[in-house]
């Protein structure tokens, strides 16, 4: 999602409205848990006053991750509003705990900032309420396998095995 400057700067204090679908599939790729994701859809507005550049934004969509328990897939819903501020100077410096963002060039690309709040927003852990997929949850791989306890039948060691026969013979009785 890009816009240039100079359409930026011609809206003057009127706020430039937009509304797209926005591709960020790469965030698939990387080394995160994001199995698969739809286009988000991006809504909102940015306002220019001076050399700063206000983008006020949300971003809604779907995102496939697996399940904490099973490794199921999970369909996670998300919705997030976003505040971003640019500046246009040339000779602003970039502060280090600063969350104003330099442009440079005369577009200014929003995916990037799309992109990194979307990664904010993976939870750590998603769980599957689906019964059946808890009980189609794999039970062995190559070298492995699920051993549930069960509880042992009593077994006498054959050292003590006269002293139970004695034991049984006076509860017999």
């Amino acid at each position: 999602m890009k816009f240039p400057l100079q359409k930026l700067k011609q809206a003057g204090e009127e706020p430039l409205v937009f509304e797209d679908d926005v591709d960020i599939r790469e965030l698939e790729t990387m080394n995160n848990d994001i199995r698969r994701i739809e286009p988000v859809h991006v809504k909102g507005q940015a306002t220019t006053r001076g050399n700063d550049i206000t983008i006020m934004f949300s971003i809604k969509g779907e995102m496939v991750l697996p399940c904490a328990r099973t490794l199921v897939d999970v369909t996670y819903p998300f919705h997030i509003d976003v505040v971003e501020v640019f500046n246009l100077s040339p000779y602003y410096t970039v502060e280090d705990d600063s969350e104003v963002h330099p442009v440079n060039g005369e577009v200014l690309d929003l995916t990037p900032y799309i992109r990194e709040n979307v990664q904010l927003e993976i939870p750590t852990r998603v769980y599957s309420n689906d019964d059946e997929a808890h009980e189609a949850a794999v039970q062995e791989g190559k070298g492995w396998q699920v051993v549930t306890e069960e509880p042992e039948e009593k077994k006498v060691d054959p050292r003590m095995a006269k002293l139970q026969s004695l034991l049984n013979e006076e509860e017999n009785e």
